[in-house]
């Protein structure tokens, strides 16, 4: 198996490529369910069971929540950029871009194995 030696700026990126989108995560969960002021609604009964597919009404996103949102795409396509256009991947051949990249997803387990050994030693 070919082992990579990521310069550190590339894993840093990628971490907050990762954080990024689980923090935007959480946030979504607190948002209504439309961005803009829309009445509840209430679907047809499915067929074989009692259950009825519905939504209360929203009130729409405030324009903090709008704000949030804009930094939260700003920083996506920031930190997205960055990890995506590296140098190391035009220093590869072809196959091993892709090798590569996939290895690079993995550096934070590579990361955590290594810290529990030292902490076990």
């Amino acid at each position: 198996m070919t082992t990579y030696d990521f310069p550190q700026d590339l894993c840093d990126a990628r971490l907050a490529l990762h954080q990024t989108r689980a923090t935007y995560e959480q946030y979504a969960r607190t948002l209504p369910w439309s961005a803009g002021p829309t009445p509840g609604w209430e679907g047809d009964k499915q067929l074989h069971s009692d259950y009825r597919s519905s939504r209360p009404d929203s009130p729409g996103y405030t324009e903090d929540q709008h704000r949030e949102l804009a930094v939260f795409r700003a920083r996506f396509l920031e930190v997205g950029a960055m990890v995506s256009t590296y140098p190391f991947r035009s220093t590869r051949e072809r196959g091993a871009v892709v090798a590569g990249r996939m290895a690079l997803e993995h550096t934070h387990e590579a990361v955590a194995v290594a810290a529990a050994a030292d902490q076990a030693a």
